[in-house]
């Protein structure tokens, strides 16, 4: 609300596990990191984890017109994990 009079929009982006080199490097080993994607896709419920592109999807859409008249929200990008 401290922006609006700047037509600033506030919004946020909260993902899930996503498939990026972070997860590799979070693991001793190749299999952990498998082992620790693995687990993840089977506790999210559309059975996988997320792609680094439909995160940018998602930013994209926040920070363009089609968003015009959202501001203050989190869109969760999350496969479903926190409807669980």
């Amino acid at each position: 609300m401290e922006l609006k009079d700047r037509g600033i929009r506030v919004n946020t982006l909260s993902p899930g596990a996503v498939d990026t080199p972070i997860i590799d490097g979070q693991f001793k080993s190749k299999d952990e990191a498998d082992g620790a994607r693995a687990f993840f896709a089977g506790i999210t419920p559309l059975g996988r984890i997320g792609r680094p592109e439909e995160m940018a999807s998602a930013i994209l859409f926040l920070a363009s017109d089609d968003s015009s008249y959202s501001t203050g929200i989190d869109l969760v990008a999350d496969g479903g994990i926190t409807q669980v």
